[in-house]
């Protein structure tokens, strides 16, 4: 069975010591545009909500007792829902089933069927009418039997990392982690959400439900700790490459089909993220024809970076014909003068975290010429000159930005760094500059000054992180499971074990019930907050795991 189908299957109890007659409601509202709006419809027993793209049923084996198409909203809570219409244009309809009467310590159970897909020819009619009978002589019981074993086969697969002796509840997150992965990833086209939307009017967001490249760099180098390291070169070989512009940047994010989705800004981190990330990658795979597929994407997104790192650093060409080109060209695409957004999306303007991307970004393309290099047996003088002259520059702007930085992040007084140039907040991205982009060592004191100040001022009550001071969004008192498994990182990286297990354990002892990770933690509860199952989470959950088997081996 292939058809994209959620089967619910629902248990009701009398706990009571009188008969009850139960009746089933199901209520649906979905989401459009005001362009393209809803309508519904009644066929073979089942609710069809349906738009100019999309088609979503709702039936049961069960015969139907009632529907209402138009004003449900108004009649659901009596219980008793009904109506003339077998078809408007409206999204606010019913479906009602009898399931009879049910004595004192009885059960019975109830299987809801939901199908969706596109609205093409014929769907609404004769292809659903066969799809909907062909489902309700399913074996729900078997089919549920199968889909159990799949899942437990793919985490017995997937089981890399052989966690032992770290609590139920841990391992409840590691196995939760393994397999969330999948229903992220779009397997045709490489794409990873970040989340399941859960703002899906963006009352209170820009949506979730998009593939930003920064989070699904850190998502794929979880994806090799823990085997999916197909899905991970998919992301590189197949989504990165359909999406990358001409001029060699990649946009903020994107729908799963790799179109441009909604954006709000530059951020040139994600450009310099997957240059990074590939060079990650190929470090677990090996595979010298991923880099050799991944090279000319990778050539045209540091021609973008270095040409951003020019005009932010002032970096003067000394080829004469080479400046003259460039002086009288009228570039169309001006975006590498154009200043970035930092990480959270929140700041406009030159940042530590982004300048350090770039950094790893050059010196992850070092790597990566490097190694090709080595392999190529029909290299030459003319191509070793040129090699040699790329990692000239490439090491050149390196040593560019490393003195940028410490000129301009730095404060000398407090001796600790900066996040920006325009405001002196503490922010747990400046740990960026060290883990993972390793412009500093961990234990430079640079970077301890900087983490006892970030203790200071991030570190809340509950041994959590908030992302920086006087954050704002959603409140802005929550810490971030990003942030705290950000600052594990770093005290598995100097070997202070103790303050891991704190930050890991504050980590495990806020999660959902199901082993599901948040974006941020209520302090006053400890219990998950906003985004449940946010992607990047659960990869810094699986990166920190890995370090930390790493270094207690």
């Amino acid at each position: 069975m292939q058809d994209d189908i959620i089967i619910k299957k629902y248990k009701f109890t009398n706990a009571n010591s009188i008969d009850l007659n139960i009746n089933f409601l199901v209520h649906s509202k979905m989401n459009t545009s005001a362009e393209n709006p809803i309508s519904t419809r009644m066929f073979n027993e089942s609710l069809l909500l349906y738009n100019h793209d999309y088609v979503a049923g709702f039936f049961s084996k069960e015969r139907l007792l009632s529907y209402q198409i138009h004003g449900t909203n108004n009649t659901i809570s009596s219980g008793k829902i009904g109506g003339k219409d077998y078809i408007g244009m409206t999204s606010d309809s019913g479906i009602s089933y009898d399931l009879g009467n049910l004595k004192p310590g009885e059960s019975k159970f109830f299987t809801l069927f939901i199908i969706m897909g596109e609205n093409k020819k014929d769907e609404l009619q004769e292809k659903i009418a066969k799809k909907i009978d062909k489902i309700r002589i399913v074996d729900v019981d078997k089919k549920l039997q199968e889909i159990s074993k799949y899942w437990k086969k793919y985490l017995q697969d997937h089981n890399k990392l052989k966690i032992n002796n770290m609590g139920d509840k841990l391992e409840k997150i590691y196995k939760r982690s393994i397999l969330l992965f999948p229903l992220l990833t779009n397997k045709k086209t490489g794409a990873i959400i970040a989340a399941p939307e859960i703002d899906e009017e963006r009352k209170y967001s820009g949506g979730y439900a998009y593939c930003w490249p920064r989070d699904s760099i850190f998502i794929t180098k979880a994806l090799d700790y823990l085997g999916m390291e197909q899905d991970a070169s998919n992301f590189y070989l197949n989504f990165c490459k359909s999406t990358q512009s001409n001029n060699g940047m990649w946009e903020q994010r994107f729908y799963t089909d790799g179109k441009p989705a909604p954006c709000w800004g530059y951020q040139i981190d994600e450009t310099a993220s997957v240059i990074y990330g590939i060079f990650e990658h190929y470090k677990v795979i090996k595979d010298i024809d991923f880099l050799k597929k991944n090279i000319k994407m990778c050539e045209n997104a540091v021609k973008f970076l270095c040409r951003y790192i020019e005009n932010i650093i002032q970096i003067e060409e000394k080829d004469i014909v080479k400046k003259e080109i460039k002086d009288k060209k009228n570039y169309q695409d001006k975006i590498e003068n154009h200043l970035s957004y930092d990480l959270w999306e929140m700041n406009e303007g030159i940042h530590l975290y982004s300048l350090s991307a770039i950094y790893a970004a050059f010196t992850a393309f070092i790597n990566i010429e490097d190694v090709l290099e080595k392999k190529d047996n029909n290299s030459n003088r003319i191509k070793q000159e040129v090699f040699l002259n790329k990692k000239m520059k490439m090491e050149k702007y390196k040593e560019e930005i490393k003195k940028y930085i410490i000129k301009n992040f730095y404060d000398e007084k407090q001796k600790v760094l900066y996040r920006n140039l325009s405001d002196k907040k503490m922010d747990i991205s400046i740990l960026g500059a060290t883990i993972p982009f390793g412009i500093f060592l961990p234990t430079e004191k640079v970077i301890t000054n900087s983490v006892q100040k970030i203790n200071m001022t991030l570190r809340t009550y509950t041994s959590g992180y908030l992302r920086f001071e006087q954050d704002y969004y959603r409140g802005g008192n929550n810490p971030w499971i990003i942030a705290t498994l950000w600052m594990t990182l770093y005290y598995i990286q100097i070997n202070n074990i103790k303050m891991a297990y704190e930050c890991l354990n504050f980590v495990v002892n806020s999660a959902s019930s199901n082993g599901l990770l948040a974006e941020q933690v209520d302090n006053s509860s400890m219990q998950p907050s906003w985004v449940i199952g946010l992607g990047w989470s659960h990869a810094m959950f699986i990166i920190v795991l890995s370090n930390l088997i790493d270094k207690e081996k």
